[in-house]
Protein backbone atom coordinates (compact mmCIF):
# COMPACT_ATOMS: atom_id res chain seq x y z
CA UNK A 1 0.00 0.00 0.00
CA UNK A 2 2.83 2.11 0.85
CA UNK A 3 4.28 2.63 -3.18
CA UNK A 4 0.86 2.84 -4.07
CA UNK A 5 -0.54 6.29 -5.69
CA UNK A 6 -3.88 7.45 -5.39
CA UNK A 7 -6.06 9.17 -7.62
CA UNK A 8 -7.18 11.41 -5.06
CA UNK A 9 -6.15 12.49 -0.92
CA UNK A 10 -8.89 14.35 0.65
CA UNK A 11 -7.74 16.26 3.76
CA UNK A 12 -10.88 16.97 5.83
CA UNK A 13 -13.89 14.94 7.18
CA UNK A 14 -16.89 16.92 7.29
CA UNK A 15 -19.64 16.66 4.67
CA UNK A 16 -17.91 18.08 1.46
CA UNK A 17 -14.76 16.00 1.94
CA UNK A 18 -17.26 12.74 2.42
CA UNK A 19 -19.25 13.57 0.06
CA UNK A 20 -16.27 14.18 -2.19
CA UNK A 21 -14.86 10.90 -1.56
CA UNK A 22 -18.23 8.96 -2.13
CA UNK A 23 -18.50 10.36 -5.74
CA UNK A 24 -15.17 10.15 -6.50
CA UNK A 25 -15.19 6.62 -5.68
CA UNK A 26 -18.11 5.52 -7.03
CA UNK A 27 -16.56 7.31 -10.55
CA UNK A 28 -14.02 4.45 -10.67
CA UNK A 29 -11.15 6.62 -8.90
CA UNK A 30 -8.90 5.45 -6.03
CA UNK A 31 -9.28 7.31 -2.92
CA UNK A 32 -8.20 8.11 0.41
CA UNK A 33 -9.78 10.67 3.03
CA UNK A 34 -7.68 11.66 5.88
CA UNK A 35 -9.44 13.63 9.16
CA UNK A 36 -6.97 14.95 11.94
CA UNK A 37 -9.86 14.44 14.58
CA UNK A 38 -13.52 12.42 13.84
CA UNK A 39 -15.44 12.31 11.11
CA UNK A 40 -17.86 15.70 11.55
CA UNK A 41 -16.31 16.59 14.42
CA UNK A 42 -15.93 20.29 13.04
CA UNK A 43 -18.76 22.38 11.41
CA UNK A 44 -20.52 19.62 9.79
CA UNK A 45 -22.39 18.34 13.48
CA UNK A 46 -22.63 21.83 14.85
CA UNK A 47 -25.34 22.85 12.27
CA UNK A 48 -29.29 23.16 12.64
CA UNK A 49 -29.80 20.24 11.63
CA UNK A 50 -32.05 21.58 8.68
CA UNK A 51 -31.98 20.46 4.50
CA UNK A 52 -33.17 23.79 3.37
CA UNK A 53 -33.33 26.61 0.28
CA UNK A 54 -32.60 29.30 2.72
CA UNK A 55 -35.66 31.39 2.10
CA UNK A 56 -33.71 34.06 3.42
CA UNK A 57 -31.02 34.19 0.95
CA UNK A 58 -33.85 35.27 -1.78
CA UNK A 59 -33.44 38.58 0.14
CA UNK A 60 -29.53 39.36 -0.90
CA UNK A 61 -30.34 38.36 -4.29
CA UNK A 62 -29.02 34.50 -3.63
CA UNK A 63 -31.12 32.81 -6.45
CA UNK A 64 -28.88 30.53 -7.64
CA UNK A 65 -28.11 28.96 -4.51
CA UNK A 66 -31.95 28.95 -3.75
CA UNK A 67 -32.90 27.44 -6.84
CA UNK A 68 -29.94 25.20 -6.26
CA UNK A 69 -30.46 23.98 -2.76
CA UNK A 70 -34.47 23.09 -2.90
CA UNK A 71 -33.31 20.93 -5.78
CA UNK A 72 -30.85 19.18 -3.41
CA UNK A 73 -33.78 19.01 -1.04
CA UNK A 74 -36.12 16.83 -3.13
CA UNK A 75 -32.55 14.64 -4.00
CA UNK A 76 -31.71 13.79 -0.23
CA UNK A 77 -35.35 12.79 0.83
CA UNK A 78 -35.28 10.32 -1.86
CA UNK A 79 -31.74 9.27 -1.33
CA UNK A 80 -31.59 9.83 2.93
CA UNK A 81 -34.86 9.17 3.72
CA UNK A 82 -34.15 7.57 7.66
CA UNK A 83 -31.46 10.84 7.71
CA UNK A 84 -33.70 13.82 5.76
CA UNK A 85 -37.75 14.00 7.08
CA UNK A 86 -39.97 16.71 6.18
CA UNK A 87 -41.06 19.31 8.38
CA UNK A 88 -43.23 22.31 8.46
CA UNK A 89 -42.37 25.92 9.36
CA UNK A 90 -44.74 28.19 10.98
CA UNK A 91 -43.20 31.66 10.35
CA UNK A 92 -45.38 34.41 12.44
CA UNK A 93 -46.14 37.90 11.18
CA UNK A 94 -44.37 40.57 12.77
CA UNK A 95 -46.07 43.75 12.68
CA UNK A 96 -42.92 45.63 13.04
CA UNK A 97 -40.78 44.17 10.54
CA UNK A 98 -41.32 42.73 6.75
CA UNK A 99 -44.73 43.38 5.53
CA UNK A 100 -46.89 40.51 4.85
CA UNK A 101 -46.73 40.94 1.20
CA UNK A 102 -43.23 40.89 0.95
CA UNK A 103 -42.97 37.46 2.87
CA UNK A 104 -45.86 36.10 0.49
CA UNK A 105 -43.63 37.14 -2.06
CA UNK A 106 -40.98 35.54 -0.91
CA UNK A 107 -42.68 32.31 -0.05
CA UNK A 108 -44.06 32.24 -3.21
CA UNK A 109 -41.14 32.54 -4.79
CA UNK A 110 -39.18 29.42 -2.73
CA UNK A 111 -42.14 27.50 -3.31
CA UNK A 112 -41.78 27.48 -7.19
CA UNK A 113 -38.21 28.59 -8.01
CA UNK A 114 -36.84 24.99 -7.03
CA UNK A 115 -39.09 23.01 -9.64
CA UNK A 116 -40.62 20.25 -9.24
CA UNK A 117 -41.41 19.71 -5.17
CA UNK A 118 -43.69 16.86 -3.04
CA UNK A 119 -43.51 18.61 -0.09
CA UNK A 120 -46.60 20.83 0.28
CA UNK A 121 -46.57 24.88 -0.11
CA UNK A 122 -47.33 27.66 1.60
CA UNK A 123 -50.33 28.57 3.94
CA UNK A 124 -51.55 31.22 5.37
CA UNK A 125 -51.96 30.30 8.87
CA UNK A 126 -53.80 31.53 11.87
CA UNK A 127 -51.81 31.48 15.02
CA UNK A 128 -54.70 31.74 17.87
CA UNK A 129 -56.04 28.68 16.83
CA UNK A 130 -55.22 25.11 17.06
CA UNK A 131 -53.71 23.37 19.12
CA UNK A 132 -50.65 25.46 18.75
CA UNK A 133 -52.75 28.68 19.78
CA UNK A 134 -51.18 29.26 23.25
CA UNK A 135 -47.64 28.95 22.13
CA UNK A 136 -47.09 32.28 20.72
CA UNK A 137 -47.74 35.77 22.38
CA UNK A 138 -51.29 37.43 21.77
CA UNK A 139 -50.34 40.32 19.09
CA UNK A 140 -48.56 37.13 16.83
CA UNK A 141 -51.91 36.42 15.65
CA UNK A 142 -51.09 35.59 11.93
CA UNK A 143 -48.15 34.54 10.01
CA UNK A 144 -47.39 31.29 6.84
CA UNK A 145 -46.61 27.73 7.03
CA UNK A 146 -44.33 26.44 4.44
CA UNK A 147 -42.15 23.33 4.08
CA UNK A 148 -38.45 22.13 4.42
CA UNK A 149 -36.46 19.21 6.19
CA UNK A 150 -34.61 17.99 8.91
CA UNK A 151 -31.64 16.02 8.98
CA UNK A 152 -28.96 14.39 11.29
CA UNK A 153 -25.90 16.10 9.88
CA UNK A 154 -23.18 14.33 11.63
CA UNK A 155 -24.44 11.05 10.54
CA UNK A 156 -24.90 12.01 7.13
CA UNK A 157 -21.30 12.74 6.84
CA UNK A 158 -20.86 9.23 8.24
CA UNK A 159 -23.38 7.62 5.56
CA UNK A 160 -21.41 9.48 3.09
CA UNK A 161 -18.20 7.43 4.33
CA UNK A 162 -19.48 4.10 4.33
CA UNK A 163 -20.77 4.68 0.81
CA UNK A 164 -17.27 6.20 0.04
CA UNK A 165 -15.62 3.15 1.71
CA UNK A 166 -18.17 0.54 -0.08
CA UNK A 167 -16.76 2.19 -3.46
CA UNK A 168 -13.28 1.42 -2.60
CA UNK A 169 -12.49 4.49 -0.78
CA UNK A 170 -9.82 4.43 2.29
CA UNK A 171 -11.06 6.32 5.01
CA UNK A 172 -8.73 7.31 7.84
CA UNK A 173 -9.81 9.28 11.02
CA UNK A 174 -7.46 10.68 13.94
CA UNK A 175 -4.90 10.91 10.87
CA UNK A 176 -3.48 14.39 10.18
CA UNK A 177 -1.51 15.65 7.44
CA UNK A 178 1.92 17.33 8.54
CA UNK A 179 3.69 17.79 5.05
CA UNK A 180 2.97 18.24 1.61
CA UNK A 181 5.49 17.91 -1.07
CA UNK A 182 5.66 17.01 -4.57
CA UNK A 183 7.90 14.65 -6.88
CA UNK A 184 7.84 14.05 -10.55
CA UNK A 185 4.09 15.93 -10.62
CA UNK A 186 3.14 13.68 -7.81
CA UNK A 187 1.96 14.66 -4.05
CA UNK A 188 3.82 13.02 -1.09
CA UNK A 189 1.42 13.26 2.07
CA UNK A 190 2.89 12.67 5.51
CA UNK A 191 0.51 11.72 7.17
CA UNK A 192 0.59 11.02 11.30
CA UNK A 193 -1.71 8.94 13.50
CA UNK A 194 -3.05 11.12 15.92
CA UNK A 195 -2.31 12.24 18.37
CA UNK A 196 1.45 11.15 18.81
CA UNK A 197 1.41 7.82 16.75
CA UNK A 198 3.16 6.55 13.52
CA UNK A 199 3.51 8.81 10.20
CA UNK A 200 2.58 7.16 6.42
CA UNK A 201 3.79 8.33 3.30
CA UNK A 202 0.28 9.03 1.38
CA UNK A 203 1.18 9.60 -2.26
CA UNK A 204 -1.68 11.14 -4.86
CA UNK A 205 -2.26 12.56 -8.31
CA UNK A 206 -3.73 15.27 -6.52
CA UNK A 207 -5.48 16.61 -3.43
CA UNK A 208 -9.23 17.95 -2.55
CA UNK A 209 -8.51 20.60 0.73
CA UNK A 210 -11.53 20.46 1.95
CA UNK A 211 -10.25 21.24 5.57
CA UNK A 212 -13.00 23.69 6.48
CA UNK A 213 -11.49 26.70 8.20
CA UNK A 214 -8.12 25.42 7.96
CA UNK A 215 -8.41 25.51 4.08
CA UNK A 216 -6.31 28.73 3.66
CA UNK A 217 -3.55 27.21 5.95
CA UNK A 218 -3.33 23.81 4.00
CA UNK A 219 -3.03 25.88 0.70
CA UNK A 220 0.25 27.34 2.93
CA UNK A 221 1.85 23.51 4.03
CA UNK A 222 0.89 22.91 0.19
CA UNK A 223 2.43 25.75 -1.88
CA UNK A 224 4.96 27.17 0.80
CA UNK A 225 4.12 30.54 0.23
CA UNK A 226 1.29 32.81 1.50
CA UNK A 227 -2.16 32.72 0.43
CA UNK A 228 -4.74 35.24 0.08
CA UNK A 229 -6.83 34.96 3.03
CA UNK A 230 -10.54 33.63 0.78
CA UNK A 231 -12.59 33.30 4.25
CA UNK A 232 -14.43 34.48 6.72
CA UNK A 233 -15.14 32.89 9.59
CA UNK A 234 -18.42 32.84 11.28
CA UNK A 235 -19.65 31.45 14.48
CA UNK A 236 -23.14 29.81 14.77
CA UNK A 237 -24.21 28.78 18.54
CA UNK A 238 -27.19 27.02 19.56
CA UNK A 239 -29.13 26.21 22.52
CA UNK A 240 -31.15 23.40 23.21
CA UNK A 241 -33.52 24.01 25.99
CA UNK A 242 -35.86 21.16 27.76
CA UNK A 243 -39.59 21.03 25.16
CA UNK A 244 -41.59 24.22 24.63
CA UNK A 245 -44.58 23.49 23.09
CA UNK A 246 -45.93 20.43 21.62
CA UNK A 247 -46.66 19.36 17.89
CA UNK A 248 -43.87 18.96 14.97
CA UNK A 249 -43.72 22.48 13.93
CA UNK A 250 -40.55 24.49 13.57
CA UNK A 251 -40.89 28.38 14.19
CA UNK A 252 -38.65 30.97 12.70
CA UNK A 253 -38.74 34.31 13.72
CA UNK A 254 -37.60 37.57 12.43
CA UNK A 255 -35.62 39.92 14.34
CA UNK A 256 -35.08 44.31 14.45
CA UNK A 257 -31.02 43.23 13.17
CA UNK A 258 -32.55 41.47 9.69
CA UNK A 259 -31.55 37.93 11.39
CA UNK A 260 -33.34 34.87 11.78
CA UNK A 261 -33.99 32.19 14.18
CA UNK A 262 -35.33 28.48 14.44
CA UNK A 263 -36.73 26.99 17.45
CA UNK A 264 -36.92 23.37 16.08
CA UNK A 265 -38.32 20.11 18.05
CA UNK A 266 -35.38 18.23 18.61
CA UNK A 267 -34.71 14.58 19.84
CA UNK A 268 -38.13 14.21 21.11
CA UNK A 269 -37.94 15.69 24.35
CA UNK A 270 -36.08 19.12 23.36
CA UNK A 271 -36.17 22.69 21.42
CA UNK A 272 -32.97 23.45 19.50
CA UNK A 273 -33.05 27.50 19.22
CA UNK A 274 -30.36 29.07 17.06
CA UNK A 275 -28.53 30.06 15.17
CA UNK A 276 -26.40 33.44 15.92
CA UNK A 277 -23.76 35.06 13.41
CA UNK A 278 -20.57 36.48 15.22
CA UNK A 279 -17.32 37.01 13.85
CA UNK A 280 -14.45 34.34 14.69
CA UNK A 281 -10.51 34.25 14.38
CA UNK A 282 -8.87 31.41 14.39
CA UNK A 283 -6.55 33.13 17.18
CA UNK A 284 -10.31 32.94 19.51
CA UNK A 285 -9.29 30.47 21.39
CA UNK A 286 -11.84 27.39 22.04
CA UNK A 287 -15.06 26.98 19.63
CA UNK A 288 -18.18 27.57 22.23
CA UNK A 289 -21.17 29.33 22.93
CA UNK A 290 -20.43 33.08 24.13
CA UNK A 291 -22.70 34.58 27.07
CA UNK A 292 -23.68 37.45 24.58
CA UNK A 293 -24.62 34.70 22.24
CA UNK A 294 -26.67 32.93 25.03
CA UNK A 295 -28.61 35.82 25.99
CA UNK A 296 -28.95 37.10 21.90
CA UNK A 297 -30.99 33.80 21.41
CA UNK A 298 -32.88 33.98 24.72
CA UNK A 299 -33.80 37.49 23.78
CA UNK A 300 -34.89 37.00 20.67
CA UNK A 301 -36.95 33.61 21.72
CA UNK A 302 -38.68 35.52 24.20
CA UNK A 303 -39.89 38.10 22.16
CA UNK A 304 -42.10 35.88 20.45
CA UNK A 305 -42.81 32.68 22.97
CA UNK A 306 -45.65 33.51 25.43
CA UNK A 307 -43.60 31.12 28.12
CA UNK A 308 -40.65 32.80 29.30
CA UNK A 309 -37.43 31.17 28.16
CA UNK A 310 -34.62 31.29 31.07
CA UNK A 311 -31.16 30.09 30.98
CA UNK A 312 -32.37 27.87 33.70
CA UNK A 313 -33.79 26.38 30.55
CA UNK A 314 -31.16 25.48 29.00
CA UNK A 315 -29.79 21.79 28.83
CA UNK A 316 -26.91 21.76 26.07
CA UNK A 317 -25.12 24.00 24.13
CA UNK A 318 -23.22 24.22 21.19
CA UNK A 319 -21.15 26.28 18.56
CA UNK A 320 -19.55 25.56 15.30
CA UNK A 321 -17.40 28.08 12.73
CA UNK A 322 -18.91 28.13 9.53
CA UNK A 323 -15.91 28.94 6.47
CA UNK A 324 -17.71 31.86 4.00
CA UNK A 325 -16.38 32.44 1.25
CA UNK A 326 -15.34 36.52 1.37
CA UNK A 327 -17.20 38.19 -0.65
CA UNK A 328 -17.22 41.57 1.25
CA UNK A 329 -20.12 41.99 3.24
CA UNK A 330 -19.93 43.93 5.97
CA UNK A 331 -22.72 41.98 7.55
CA UNK A 332 -21.64 38.61 8.49
CA UNK A 333 -25.86 37.50 7.77
CA UNK A 334 -24.79 38.60 4.16
CA UNK A 335 -21.53 36.57 3.87
CA UNK A 336 -22.80 34.30 0.94
CA UNK A 337 -23.50 30.56 2.05
CA UNK A 338 -22.54 29.49 -1.51
CA UNK A 339 -18.99 27.21 -2.60
CA UNK A 340 -16.31 28.60 -4.85
CA UNK A 341 -13.52 26.05 -5.86
CA UNK A 342 -9.91 27.26 -6.27
CA UNK A 343 -7.61 25.10 -8.54
CA UNK A 344 -3.73 25.53 -8.28
CA UNK A 345 -1.80 23.37 -11.03
CA UNK A 346 1.08 25.73 -12.39
CA UNK A 347 4.21 24.73 -10.14
CA UNK A 348 2.48 21.71 -8.40
CA UNK A 349 0.54 19.02 -8.98
CA UNK A 350 -3.63 19.74 -8.84
CA UNK A 351 -4.57 20.93 -5.80
CA UNK A 352 -8.48 21.67 -5.49
CA UNK A 353 -9.47 23.79 -2.43
CA UNK A 354 -13.02 24.33 -1.48
CA UNK A 355 -13.99 27.75 0.29
CA UNK A 356 -17.64 27.48 1.77
CA UNK A 357 -20.99 25.79 1.21
CA UNK A 358 -23.46 24.50 3.15
CA UNK A 359 -25.05 21.30 4.16
CA UNK A 360 -27.91 21.25 2.09
CA UNK A 361 -25.83 21.21 -1.13
CA UNK A 362 -23.13 18.98 -0.54
CA UNK A 363 -23.48 16.86 -3.27
CA UNK A 364 -23.74 19.45 -5.90
CA UNK A 365 -20.68 20.79 -4.57
CA UNK A 366 -19.08 17.35 -4.75
CA UNK A 367 -20.26 17.02 -8.17
CA UNK A 368 -18.64 20.46 -9.26
CA UNK A 369 -15.87 19.60 -7.80
CA UNK A 370 -15.61 16.37 -9.45
CA UNK A 371 -15.95 18.24 -12.63
CA UNK A 372 -13.61 20.84 -12.42
CA UNK A 373 -11.27 17.63 -11.62
CA UNK A 374 -12.63 16.48 -14.72
CA UNK A 375 -9.53 17.15 -16.72
CA UNK A 376 -7.00 14.91 -14.77
CA UNK A 377 -8.96 12.02 -14.86
CA UNK A 378 -10.31 11.89 -18.56
CA UNK A 379 -11.64 8.31 -17.64
CA UNK A 380 -13.77 9.32 -15.12
CA UNK A 381 -17.33 8.21 -15.07
CA UNK A 382 -20.19 9.98 -15.52
CA UNK A 383 -22.37 11.65 -12.37
CA UNK A 384 -24.52 9.18 -10.45
CA UNK A 385 -24.78 10.19 -6.57
CA UNK A 386 -28.59 11.45 -7.19
CA UNK A 387 -29.70 8.27 -7.63
CA UNK A 388 -28.22 5.76 -5.92
CA UNK A 389 -29.17 5.61 -2.09
CA UNK A 390 -27.01 6.31 0.53
CA UNK A 391 -26.07 3.53 3.34
CA UNK A 392 -29.17 2.50 4.90
CA UNK A 393 -31.26 4.55 2.45
CA UNK A 394 -32.99 1.66 0.44
CA UNK A 395 -35.81 1.61 2.69
CA UNK A 396 -37.95 -0.04 -0.50
CA UNK A 397 -40.97 1.81 1.41
CA UNK A 398 -41.94 4.90 3.05
CA UNK A 399 -40.39 5.40 6.11
CA UNK A 400 -43.59 5.10 8.43
CA UNK A 401 -43.86 1.66 6.58
CA UNK A 402 -40.15 0.65 7.59
CA UNK A 403 -40.80 1.70 11.00
CA UNK A 404 -43.79 -0.75 11.23
CA UNK A 405 -42.22 -3.45 9.43
CA UNK A 406 -39.14 -2.99 12.31
CA UNK A 407 -41.76 -2.91 15.22
CA UNK A 408 -42.60 -7.03 13.80
CA UNK A 409 -39.19 -8.12 13.62
CA UNK A 410 -38.05 -6.36 16.90
CA UNK A 411 -40.50 -5.99 19.46
CA UNK A 412 -38.48 -6.49 22.49
CA UNK A 413 -37.11 -2.77 21.78
CA UNK A 414 -39.47 0.00 22.46
CA UNK A 415 -40.65 2.22 20.22
CA UNK A 416 -38.38 5.75 21.33
CA UNK A 417 -35.31 3.03 21.66
CA UNK A 418 -36.44 1.29 17.46
CA UNK A 419 -37.36 4.61 15.97
CA UNK A 420 -34.37 6.30 16.69
CA UNK A 421 -32.56 3.32 15.31
CA UNK A 422 -34.38 3.63 12.37
CA UNK A 423 -33.64 7.08 11.97
CA UNK A 424 -30.01 6.41 12.50
CA UNK A 425 -29.44 3.67 10.31
CA UNK A 426 -31.95 2.98 8.25
CA UNK A 427 -31.82 -0.28 6.18
CA UNK A 428 -28.82 -0.98 7.76
CA UNK A 429 -30.64 -1.87 11.41
CA UNK A 430 -30.38 -5.45 10.80
CA UNK A 431 -26.79 -5.51 10.09
CA UNK A 432 -26.58 -3.95 13.82
CA UNK A 433 -29.30 -6.31 14.83
CA UNK A 434 -28.56 -9.13 13.74
CA UNK A 435 -29.47 -12.40 16.03
CA UNK A 436 -30.76 -9.59 18.60
CA UNK A 437 -34.03 -11.80 19.74
CA UNK A 438 -34.53 -10.39 23.41
CA UNK A 439 -32.98 -7.26 25.30
CA UNK A 440 -30.30 -9.24 26.63
CA UNK A 441 -29.14 -9.49 23.44
CA UNK A 442 -28.17 -5.56 23.28
CA UNK A 443 -25.79 -6.20 25.87
CA UNK A 444 -25.48 -3.61 28.86
CA UNK A 445 -27.83 -0.78 29.25
CA UNK A 446 -25.80 2.73 29.22
CA UNK A 447 -28.68 4.54 29.56
CA UNK A 448 -30.89 7.27 26.72
CA UNK A 449 -31.29 3.67 24.80
CA UNK A 450 -27.15 3.26 24.00
CA UNK A 451 -26.64 -0.30 25.03
CA UNK A 452 -22.88 -2.36 24.48
CA UNK A 453 -24.21 -3.81 20.83
CA UNK A 454 -24.43 -0.80 19.09
CA UNK A 455 -20.92 1.15 21.20
CA UNK A 456 -19.80 -2.03 19.52
CA UNK A 457 -21.46 -1.68 16.18
CA UNK A 458 -20.16 2.22 15.61
CA UNK A 459 -16.51 1.33 17.07
CA UNK A 460 -16.06 -1.96 14.28
CA UNK A 461 -18.37 -0.55 11.53
CA UNK A 462 -18.49 3.99 11.39
CA UNK A 463 -14.56 4.38 13.21
CA UNK A 464 -15.82 5.42 16.25
CA UNK A 465 -12.52 5.90 18.25
CA UNK A 466 -14.07 7.87 21.94
CA UNK A 467 -16.69 7.80 23.92
CA UNK A 468 -17.78 11.35 22.67
CA UNK A 469 -17.75 9.74 18.94
CA UNK A 470 -20.60 8.00 20.02
CA UNK A 471 -23.14 9.96 22.30
CA UNK A 472 -23.04 13.36 20.54
CA UNK A 473 -21.85 12.72 16.98
CA UNK A 474 -22.66 8.39 15.85
CA UNK A 475 -25.98 8.90 18.31
CA UNK A 476 -27.10 11.84 20.65
CA UNK A 477 -27.84 9.66 23.40
CA UNK A 478 -25.61 11.75 25.48
CA UNK A 479 -28.13 14.15 25.74
CA UNK A 480 -30.66 11.77 27.25
CA UNK A 481 -27.96 10.37 29.64
CA UNK A 482 -27.45 11.80 33.17
CA UNK A 483 -23.59 12.74 33.94
CA UNK A 484 -22.71 10.04 36.02
CA UNK A 485 -23.81 7.48 32.77
CA UNK A 486 -22.14 9.91 30.30
CA UNK A 487 -19.38 8.94 32.91
CA UNK A 488 -19.68 5.31 33.07
CA UNK A 489 -19.94 4.85 29.35
CA UNK A 490 -16.34 6.78 29.20
CA UNK A 491 -15.57 4.87 31.80
CA UNK A 492 -16.25 1.55 29.75
CA UNK A 493 -15.53 2.81 26.30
Amino acid sequence: MENKTFDLLIIGGGINGAGIARDAAGRGLSVTLVEKNDLASGTSSKSSKLIHGGLRYLEYGEFRLVREALRERETLMRIAPHLVSPLRIVLPHHKGLRPKWMLRLGLFMYDHIGGGRTLPGTSVANLRTGAGKDVLKPEFESGFVFSDCRVDDARLVVANALGAQAHGAEILVRSKCVGLSHKDNIWHATISEHPGGAERIIKAKCIVNASGIRVDEMVEIALGEEHPDHLRLVKGSHIITKRLYPGRQLYMFQNPDKRIIFAIPYEQDYTLIGTTDAPYELSDGPIEISQEETDYLLHAANQYFAKEITKKDIVWSYAGVRPLYDNNKGNASAVTRDYVFDVKDDTTPPILSIFGGKITTYRELAEHALRKLGKYFPDMQEDWTGEEALPGGALGTDFESFVKAQVEKYPFLSAPHLLRLCRSYGANIDTLLVGAKTTADMGQDFGGTLTEREAKYLVKHEWAKTAQDILWRRTKCGLHMSEAERSAFADWF
